[in-house]
Order: C-alpha cells, then sequence, then structure tokens
C-alpha cells in the first residue's frame, strides 16, 4: 500500500480536499496582485519640466524632441524673449525644479521623480523584488526541509503581509525597495508550500486538475488588479489593500495541515497519524482512520522514506551525463520564459494602449490559453507543446521590433499573443519538469530549474534599459532568448504516457528502451508466437 491508497482510505476527494484547496488558493488569487503591482503603482504619466521659480507668469515653451514631441527631461534656459540671440534662447537644461505631471494618479513615480536620468530607479525595484523571490527560493526551500511545509507557510504569509504594509508607509525609496524584497522573499516561501500541500493531499488521478485549478486562481487574479488600481488612484493605499488580506491568510493556515511524509520522515509519524485520522472524520470516514495504526503508516510508506533517503545533490545534476543533459536544456527553457514572461507582463504600459483594459486582455488570455495547453500536453505531447510555445513566443516578440508605434492594435496582437504563449510554456514546465527528473531528484531537479526562471524574471526588468541606447534591442534580446529556449526544449525526451521513473537507473532503462531500433515488420509478423517483452512508446517518441 503506498500514500495514495492511505489518502483513499480516509477520503481522497471528500470535504476536507475541497476545503483544503480552497483555503490554499485564495492567497494564490490575491499574489498576481503583488507580482505586477508595480504596472499600476509604478506607472509612468505623460510629465515635462517644471518652470523655474522666478519664471514670469506667462506661458513657458518647451523645447520639442526629435519625435515632434515636447522634451521631457530638458527646458528652455531663457523664457521667450525677441530680444535674445537665437542661440541664447534655444539653449537648453535639466529638470533643476522638478517636474509636472499630467496625471491625477500618483505613484512611485510620481512621489521619486522615477524619470529622465532616473528612471532606471523604476526597473531596479521590479528586480529588487524578483531578487527576493530568488534568494527566498533558495532559503526557505532548506527552512521547509528541516522545520515543515506548514511553518514556512505560515511565516511567508505574515512577512508577505507585513512587508506589503510597510511598503505602504515607505518614507524613502530605499525602505521601499527593502520592503519590495522582502515580500518577493515571502512569495517564494508561499508558493513552494502551497505546491507540495496541495499536491499531497489529492489523489494522483486529480493532481493535473487542482493544479491547474491553483493555476486559473492566478490567472483570475490578475482581473481583480486592474478593478483595484482604478478604485483606488493612490498608490500608498492600492499597495496596502492588496497586503491586508494576507493577515487572514495567515490566521487561516493555522488549520492547513502538515505534509504527512514530512512527518514520517522527521520522525513524527505519531502525528501524522492524528492528522490522518482527523481527515478522515471530516470526510465522514472516521472509523476507517481508527483502523489505521503507527506500525502499518510506516510499513506502507517504506518504500518511500528509503527514496526520500538517498543521498542525492545538485552536484549529481551535472556529473550524470544524461542529467546533466536535461538539467541544461530544462534550465534555458525556464530562464527564456521567466525573462520574455515579464518583459511583457510588466511593459503594459508601452503599447499606448488604456492601462486598464490592456491588464484584463493580458489577464484573459491566461485562461484560452491554458486550456489549450492541457489539450495539447494530452495528444501531443510535452516535448512538442513546450517547444512550440517558446519559439512562437520569441517570433511574436522579435516581430514586435518591426512593426511600427502607431500600429497600436498590431503591437497588441502580438504581445497577447506572446504573453499566452508564455503562460502556456510556464504551464507546460511544471509538469515537464517533475515527469522528466527521477523521484530520488525531483525535487532539487525542480529547485535548480525555478532557479533559472527567477534568474531570468529578475533581469528582465534591467534589458529595458538598454532601450534608451536604441528602443528595438530589449525586444531583439527578449525574442532571441525565447527562441534559444525553445530549440533547447525540442532536446528533451518525450513523457507522455511514460510511468513517472523512480531511480537513476530507471531513466537510464527508459532511455535504452526509446533508443531501441523498432523491429521490421517481417520480423514482427514471423515472431507473433513469441512472447515479447512489452515496451511501450519509447522515450523519445511524440
Amino acid at each position: 500500500m503506498t500514500f495514495s491508497e492511505i489518502l483513499d482510505r480516509v477520503g481522497s476527494m471528500g470535504r476536507f480536499q475541497f476545503l483544503h484547496v480552497a483555503i490554499l488558493g485564495l492567497p494564490i488569487l490575491n499574489m498576481a496582485n503583488h507580482n505586477l503591482l508595480q504596472i499600476f503603482t509604478a506607472a509612468t504619466p505623460v510629465h515635462h519640466c517644471r518652470p523655474p521659480h522666478n519664471a514670469s507668469t506667462g506661458p513657458w515653451v518647451l523645447p520639442m524632441g526629435p519625435n515632434g514631441k515636447p522634451e521631457r527631461c530638458l527646458r528652455f534656459v531663457h523664457p521667450p524673449n525677441a530680444s535674445l540671440p537665437n542661440d541664447t534662447q534655444r539653449a537648453t537644461e535639466p529638470c533643476l525644479d522638478g517636474w509636472v505631471y499630467n496625471s491625477t494618479k500618483d505613484s512611485i513615480v510620481t512621489e521619486w521623480d522615477l524619470v529622465c536620468n532616473s528612471n532606471k530607479l523604476k526597473e531596479m525595484a521590479q528586480s529588487i523584488f524578483m531578487a527576493g523571490i530568488l534568494i527566498g527560493g533558495l532559503v526557505l526551500g532548506d527552512l521547509s526541509d528541516r522545520f515543515g511545509r506548514r511553518p514556512i507557510l505560515t511565516c511567508s504569509y505574515l512577512l508577505l503581509a507585513a512587508s506589503g504594509s510597510g511598503a505602504a508607509f515607505s518614507p524613502t525609496f530605499p525602505i521601499y525597495m527593502v520592503f519590495r524584497f522582502l515580500c518577493g522573499f515571502g512569495i517564494s516561501g508561499i508558493t513552494l508550500s502551497t505546491v507540495i500541500l496541495n499536491v499531497e493531499w489529492v489523489p494522483t488521478r486529480m493532481r493535473a486538475i487542482m493544479s491547474t485549478a491553483l493555476g486559473y486562481c492566478y490567472t483570475f487574479g490578475q482581473f481583480i488588479l486592474p478593478g483595484l488600481a482604478y478604485a483606488i488612484p493612490q498608490w500608498r493605499w492600492l499597495q496596502l489593500t492588496v497586503s491586508i488580506p494576507f493577515f487572514v491568510f495567515f490566521l487561516s493556515s493555522w488549520w492547513t495541515p502538515e505534509s504527512i511524509r514530512w512527518l514520517v520522515l522527521s520522525g513524527k509519524s505519531s502525528k501524522a497519524l492524528k492528522i490522518l485520522r482527523r481527515v478522515a472524520a471530516f470526510n465522514g470516514k472516521k472509523e476507517e482512520g481508527e483502523r489505521l495504526s503507527l506500525e502499518e503508516l510506516k510499513l506502507n510508506l517504506q518504500k518511500e522514506i528509503s527514496l526520500a533517503k538517498a543521498k542525492y545533490t545538485a552536484s549529481d545534476l551535472f556529473r550524470i551525463p544524461m542529467l546533466r543533459r536535461m538539467t541544461f536544456c530544462l534550465s534555458l527553457a525556464w530562464f527564456a520564459t521567466g525573462f520574455a514572461y515579464y518583459s511583457l507582463a510588466m511593459g503594459v504600459e508601452e503599447f499606448g494602449v488604456n492601462l486598464y483594459i490592456l491588464q484584463i486582455i493580458f489577464g484573459g488570455v491566461d485562461v484560452p490559453a491554458k486550456f489549450i495547453t492541457i489539450l495539447s500536453l494530452s495528444y501531443l505531447g510535452r516535448h512538442t507543446t513546450q517547444a512550440a510555445a517558446l519559439l512562437l513566443a520569441g517570433g511574436a516578440i522579435l516581430a514586435l521590433t518591426f512593426v511600427p508605434l502607431d500600429l497600436q492594435t498590431v503591437r497588441t496582437v502580438l504581445a497577447v499573443f506572446g504573453k499566452g504563449c508564455l503562460s502556456s510554456s510556464f504551464s507546460c514546465l511544471f509538469l515537464y519538469t517533475s515527469e522528466l527528473y527521477p523521484t530520488v531528484i525531483r525535487q532539487t531537479g525542480m529547485g535548480v530549474s525555478n532557479l533559472w526562471t527567477r534568474v531570468g524574471s529578475m533581469v528582465s526588468p534591467l534589458v529595458k534599459i538598454t532601450g534608451e541606447v536604441q528602443p528595438f534591442i530589449p525586444n531583439i534580446i527578449y525574442g532571441i532568448t525565447a527562441l534559444l529556449g525553445g530549440s533547447a526544449a525540442l532536446f528533451l525526451p518525450e513523457t507522455l504516457n511514460q510511468p513517472l521513473p523512480e531511480t537513476i537507473e530507471d531513466l537510464e532503462n527508459w532511455s535504452l528502451r526509446a533508443k531501441k531500433p523498432k523491429q521490421e515488420p517481417e520480423v514482427e509478423k514471423a515472431s507473433q508466437r513469441i512472447p515479447l517483452q512489452p515496451h511501450g512508446p519509447g522515450l523519445g517518441s511524440s
């Protein structure tokens, strides 16, 4: 008997599971608000130099830029004066007295003047936030193994609530960035623990559906943010509004049970048995729960315990040739997905369309994208789906380079299509990566892969700064990187309808079966009476 069979005895899809997934899903619904918050809290309105304090009350003429629009970062040294020579009249200077913003909504940009020479700080703030997610994944993954999944989840809710609220009251920009870093740190812990606790408490046949349900929670959360931003024009109040609910999630998390596998591995089998009996009672199977014994629980989880105790480290991912190739290809695909995804997700205001409507469209495209991905994964396979998603996304981003800025509709369609493809890539990668790595090193492989997508999302905002050299450079970099990620995916084996490998040996045997040449039809016909060993579709087939 495995843990899945034990779960069936106490109720694998009862009231407990639905309530459990709902409690885990609500924070994910609100987490999209934090990931994409700077689209609105760091919006840059139209602006121009403030006239000097000693300027006359008459109109102050602004110098015109190369695009025929008023300069945003320069002003004339002198007011219009017919008695001055032309050269003197045309002399310009930076905005020494600040800027005037043509907007009724405030943001961190308008409050701390993150424009002109300081506009790089806006992108740096988003990168700092992504750095928090990166560091949080490295630190909290180890702490989760030491202290359990639920304590890390509970502390992460509290950290996000406190740091998010602290960001709303930040007196200076550096302090704001510190709090945003802590927000990212907390989000990493929430994501890590939620995925594990969600998968553990549902039966194998329902894992894909429940994982997709959590993914849709994030997708629908993207619809909430534009409405909140429209209703709350002050960035500080908006920041506080999306942070307060996590205090409630912190309290509700005390109901969430700990991982049974972690408890048994940590020598807390008595507590694990107590939780299983509580779940059985909640699902109306109290008698089944009472029949479970401590010895039975340890015995039935013996195989999983022995596999979990196998000593494999991240170095084995690069020491073993087959794992090395898989890790390289998956790392490039993860990096490219995170890198290109946030280039589009955080660049909404660049397309010249209403910010609120476009964010709803950007969020809405994830709904059909995830559905199409499920169909493609089931019929075309993981290999084809992953490669196609990244190659199409890279093509769409590169196409933006050749579309003039005044064709806003075309540019928006390409951007929405690209984001949909990258959303599909994320959905595919989570499943594909977990199927490729053997059980004994799966958690390590997932951790290394996720590390690269966090690096990509952290570097992505900084690449936008290269647009000051030439406007087309960022899209060239984003597009080529996505194409490279899609090309790397072509070298990965197919896992559709293949059993999950438990050990490194399983993976090597799996690969050998895939490389066996197909028997000629005549040979197969001649050997109809000979019982052959069933081998199924090869790992490399699609």
